[in-house]
């Protein structure tokens, strides 16, 4: 056990974190497998985890009526999977689904939540990090908006 929450501990998202925090987490954590073709989540689906990727694929997709999906972005070692875990009504807004031999943590949201709550210097923290990462993957968005919808004229 003491050889996971070191890992834990390790991934990129958590680096640098107090270890006091870290124990926290690691209560609400566990350690997963996908194979390559599963889906962590579904667009729709209740956002009860969310997932800190320590080897392999994930490509986030948006589903468009009548038309394949769309790889919104493509994530791998060391990256975090899903936000809408933070934010009701706790939902996920895209399918995840692994495309590669994918190693992640799940982190328990309503645990996490919970702890954030009675501990809101872990609340903050978490949030110090997680904005970070959304204000990344928003600007990736916009730069797919330029990409295919061309620059507006000036």
């Amino acid at each position: 056990m003491e050889m996971l929450e070191s890992m834990l501990l390790a991934h990129p998202f958590l680096a640098g974190m107090d270890p006091g925090f870290g124990h926290l987490l690691f209560g609400c954590a566990r350690n997963l497998r996908f194979a390559p073709g599963t889906f962590l989540f579904r667009e729709g689906e209740s956002a009860d985890e969310f997932y800190l990727l320590r080897e392999g694929r994930v490509a986030l997709q948006l589903h468009i009526p009548g038309r394949s999906p769309l790889v919104i972005a493509t994530l791998g070692d060391g990256d975090l999977v899903g936000a809408s875990w933070l934010v009701a009504p706790y939902r996920w807004s895209y399918d995840a689904l692994a495309t590669a031999p994918t190693r992640a943590f799940g982190l328990n949201a309503a645990c996490l939540r919970e702890k954030s709550e009675v501990d809101h210097h872990l609340g903050y923290e978490m949030m110090r990090r997680l904005v970070p990462v959304m204000v990344k993957r928003m600007q990736a968005a916009r730069h797919q908006l330029i990409d295919v919808y061309g620059r507006p004229p000036t």
